[in-house]
Order: C-alpha cells, then structure tokens, then sequence
C-alpha cells in the first residue's frame, strides 16, 4: 500500500460513524461536546480538503509557503486566546505561541536540519505552532482556574508584601505546568506506545526506518522545548493579570 488508509466510500462511512459515536457518548454521558464533535468533524474534512488543494501550489514557493505558515500562526494564536478570554486582550496569546515556535523553527531551518522547502518547512511548522497553540490554552486556562479556587492564597501572599505577580505565580505555575505532561508522557512512549504521525507518514514517504525514527525524534524534542517556553510565558502573562476578566 502507498497510503494508510484507501480513500473511498468507506472511508466516508467510516468518518460519519465514529463522528456520531463521539457526539451520542458525549450527549449521554453529559460530557457536554455532543454538537462540538459533529461541528469539528465537519470542520475537519472541509479545512483539509480546502488545505490540500492550497498546499499543492503553496510548497511550491518559498513566500507562499512562508506565507501560509503566518496563517496558521495567526488562526493558532486566536484559537489559544478565544479559549482564555473573549476580548481583545485574546491576540496576547500570540506571545506564547510565537514565542514557542517561531524561534525554534528559524533555528532548524538556520542550521540546515529542516531543509528551505514548503514541502519540509510546512508539516513541521505546522507541528509546532499547533503544540504551542495546544499548551497555551490549557496552560493558561489552568492557571486561570487555579487563581480562581486560590484567591485566598493569593491574597495572603499579597498581605505578606509579594507583589501581586508573585503572588499569582506562586499559586498558578505549577498547576500550569501540567500542561507539559502529554508531550512528556509521548517523548518518553514513543515506538512502545505508538508510532506518530511524522514517523508513519516519512515512512510512507518513502525515507529508510532510520530516517522516519530521525525525523520523529527531532519532532518530539522540539515540541518540548517549543512548549516549555509557550507555557512559561504563558505562566507569565497570567500572573501580570493580562488574561484576567477583569
């Protein structure tokens, strides 16, 4: 087979019923997400099908490709912020996100490890800017939560003289950090657990086993540093009250 999986009708069959097994557990089990399964199942399929046509023209050329990449950063950085807070103050979540991935992927490209190609540059930044995105909406929502069921705490820190971002640090970083347990828990699982994507798919590709497990390797260390920086800004951002509803 050149593919994972065949591309047919029932592989459109196969979509429709796991969609609705996902939305009726979630309505039963009163997970709340029942409408927002079938909403991002469809979503999914219309994005990628749009993206591919795009992709094929865009990896062509360096701008475009650089330039579809500034796209999925903007939409990466909105999608963490609308999860923080509704206002304004949402596009702060840029920061973390940029902060994360863009150093990074400047860096690969610099030293050579990521060849200057769309076909390269777009999977892998695309990898990380979405695992920066990831980190900076749980990370932030946590410790936004964390701040809220410790004000208390908070609080005292303040009437012991911290100042207040240290006092908010104090109570929120740790429960933040949490945020950084799935890649952990991934990087260390890798190959026992599961083959990702970037492995299965350079492997399918055409690259050697060797390579596959190279490429998955550079993937996986560099969405931890990609996302320990994300969530120390993020961290950051919280306690000097950027997101805070008020």
């Amino acid at each position: 087979m050149s593919t994972l999986v065949d591309v047919g009708p029932a592989l459109g069959i196969a979509l429709v019923l796991l969609a609705v097994l996902a939305a009726v557990v979630s309505r039963y089990a009163c997970l709340g997400h029942d409408r927002a399964v079938v909403v991002a199942s469809l979503r999914a399929v219309g994005q990628l099908a749009a993206v591919s046509l795009v992709l094929a023209a865009v990896i062509e050329s360096l701008p475009l490709t650089l330039l579809f990449v500034g796209a999925m950063y903007a939409v990466a950085s909105l999608t963490a912020g609308r999860r923080l807070v509704r206002r304004r103050a949402a596009w702060w979540a840029a920061l973390p996100v940029g902060m994360g991935a863009v150093p990074v992927v400047v860096a690969l490209l610099l030293a050579q490890v990521v060849p200057a190609e769309g076909i390269a540059i777009v999977p892998v930044a695309g990898i990380l800017i979405g695992g920066a995105m990831t980190v900076t909406a749980l990370a932030g929502r946590r410790a936004l939560d964390e701040l809220q069921a410790r004000r208390g705490e908070v609080e005292a820190g303040l009437a012991l003289g911290l100042l207040p971002r240290d006092a908010a640090l104090e109570v929120c970083r740790s429960a933040a950090g949490q945020a950084l347990v799935p890649a952990l828990d991934q990087t260390r699982t890798v190959g026992l657990v599961a083959l990702p994507g970037a492995f299965v798919g350079t492997l399918l590709g055409g690259a050697t086993p060797v390579e596959a497990g190279a490429v998955q390797v550079l993937i996986l260390v560099a969405l931890l540093a990609v996302q320990s920086v994300a969530i120390a800004a993020t961290v950051e951002l919280v306690a000097r009250g950027t997101f805070a509803d008020s």
